[in-house]
């Protein structure tokens, strides 16, 4: 098959309690108005919300439409699982992988198609645009496309259109992603790099264009933010563990942050304990120099942020910045570390 060959499209999209967020997602798609062939594949996870109910109502609603919209059951839960699963069920030559919290940008399709075609890629992927509505998501989604809050990969930040490790979500060669294997199910998280750098390995390329976007809404309370951070840093680790050659230096800066941290709080509380006791040991309260001076910029951070589009810092918002970015940082540094201990790296 040439790249000029390449016109038919399958939208996959893996869900799991996505009640909320599946309607405007789906329909976000046929908005794009795609001018060659088009279908849905929801490949549908163990839900306990109303999403299956809604997945239902929406291939019916349709079908009446002319839409071909097709489900097929992902008994794991899991997203690798999940896209495997649409992926095989897909029929069309460009695979676009869309997620139920993200919303496509208007002629995303179209113009990503011509992109593979152009350049010959296996991948191509654009920008996050993270965005939220409460004061705590709207600091989430500033973080994400911050360099103080991810540490400034290219689909988060920008970039110049090019070659590119990874990107967001991704459009890609079906005959390409069947001849690696699809995505790595023992993986539950960093998938789309494990993936991205099989295609690289495999002599394809990954190409990054800012003109693509996708508007992604971010977690929007504390505990789903630390779970996901956790979890994000813990395979990570693992990701790093296989190929540590690979590995960019950025992703090593949490789990720093949280050895300094949690060495100086001991050396510190040792001093102050010193010193109760009238012992010489005030150096020892130095200890909490990496923690302050980590959360002096911080709080610099948060004050001096500049807005960005679609997202209003305001007072709330900056305040929550406080509590989001040590969230994403310590626990997905804490992640990091956890991967390294010495048990069954599945969880």
């Amino acid at each position: 098959m040439t790249s000029a060959t390449l016109r038919s499209v399958s939208f996959v999209m893996p869900v799991l309690n996505e009640e909320r967020y599946l309607r405007t997602a789906v329909e976000s798609i046929f908005e794009q108005k795609y001018s060659g062939p088009v279908e849905v594949v929801l490949a549908l996870g163990p839900s306990t919300d109303k999403t299956n109910a809604i997945a239902e109502t929406l291939v019916a609603e349709g079908a009446s439409n002319g839409q071909k919209i097709s489900l097929v059951t992902n008994s794991s839960g899991t997203t690798s699982g999940g896209l495997n699963a649409a992926i095989a069920k897909a029929s069309n030559d460009v695979v676009i992988r869309v997620d139920a919290h993200s919303k496509l940008s208007n002629g995303y399709a179209e113009l990503a198609v011509q992109i593979l075609n152009a350049t010959g890629a296996a991948n191509v992927g654009g920008l996050m645009r993270a965005v939220g509505e409460a004061a705590f998501q709207s600091a989430v989604a500033w973080a994400y496309m911050s360099r103080f809050g991810l540490g400034g990969g290219a689909f988060h930040v920008g970039a110049a259109a090019g070659p590119a490790d990874s990107v967001y979500l991704g459009v890609f060669r079906r005959d390409v992603l069947v001849e690696i294997g699809g995505f790595d199910e023992s993986i539950l998280r960093g998938q789309d790099w494990q993936l991205n750098l099989r295609l690289r390995e495999a002599g394809h390329t990954v190409w990054f264009d800012p003109r693509l976007e996708v508007e992604y809404h971010p977690r929007s309370n504390w505990s789903s933010l630390a779970k996901q951070f956790f979890d994000t840093g813990f395979w990570r680790g693992q990701l790093v563990r296989q190929k540590p050659g690979k590995a960019n230096l950025r992703y090593f800066a949490p789990p720093l942050l949280v050895l300094l941290s949690a060495a100086g709080i001991v050396l510190g509380v040792l001093g102050l304990t010193a010193f109760a006791n009238s012992n010489a040991a005030p150096l020892l309260q130095l200890g909490f120099a990496p923690l302050s001076a980590y959360l002096l910029c911080v709080a610099l951070i948060a004050v001096t942020a500049a807005a960005k589009p679609k997202i209003n810092l305001d007072l709330k918002t900056r305040a929550a910045l406080f509590a989001v970015l040590p969230t994403m940082h310590i626990w997905w540094g804490a992640g990091f570390l956890t991967s390294y201990l010495p048990w069954p790296t599945k969880k």
